[in-house]
């Protein structure tokens, strides 16, 4: 799949706004801490990947009811669902200057009935870009950090009506940030989770 800018401008995949508030102390905490045991930029994001996919729950997994969406946010609270985590890995990228987009699937849901938009990230390294999934692993996903061929948490199933978006944002799109911020609980976000962009 031929993943497509939705700026041609790069530049734009490495500013701090509301949402990916690199600028933030607390992810400029983070991010030092990591760049501390990172010798270049490409350990540099295995890191800040390994540490949003492992050390931050994903809240459905953890049975974490409240709802983050701006990435500092989510690293002060420690939570968030697959939208959030990747806001935080985007926030950490771009602290450390590497170009990072936001980039959706469109899922089933496990039980079949209907489907979700999911969220993950884009870096650019090389000239090329290179998706990666956040989310949390768990039985049965085993997303992992690679430039090299695609180890994300789900691969689409064409016959499921799922599929890949291949647009790369760089803000979070805004079906997706409006159904954060209008959730009390993360049990209402589960229930008005975009089911398309």
């Amino acid at each position: 799949m031929e993943l497509i800018q939705n700026t041609p401008d790069l530049s734009a995949y490495l500013v701090a706004d509301e949402v990916i508030d690199h600028d933030h102390p607390a992810v400029r905490e983070t991010a030092a801490r990591l760049a501390a045991d990172a010798e270049d930029s490409y350990a540099y994001a295995r890191l800040a990947f390994e540490f949003v996919r492992d050390a931050i729950p994903h809240s459905q997994d953890s049975g974490d009811m409240r709802v983050t969406w701006r990435a500092s946010d989510v690293l002060k609270q420690g939570t968030g669902i697959c939208y959030a985590k990747a806001h935080a890995l985007a926030a950490l990228l771009r602290a450390e200057d590497i170009p990072t987009a936001l980039c959706y699937q469109r899922l089933a849901h496990d039980d079949g009935d209907g489907h979700a938009v999911h969220g993950l990230v884009a870096v650019r390294f090389n000239g090329a870009w290179h998706r990666q999934d956040p989310r949390g692993n768990k039985p049965g996903v085993d997303a992992q950090f690679s430039l090299d061929a695609e180890r994300l948490a789900w691969v689409p199933e064409v016959r499921s009506n799922e599929l890949d978006y291949p647009v790369l944002y760089a803000e979070p799109h805004p079906t997706v940030l409006s159904a954060l911020k209008a959730a009390p609980d993360r049990p209402y976000l589960w229930s008005t989770l975009p089911t398309a962009l």
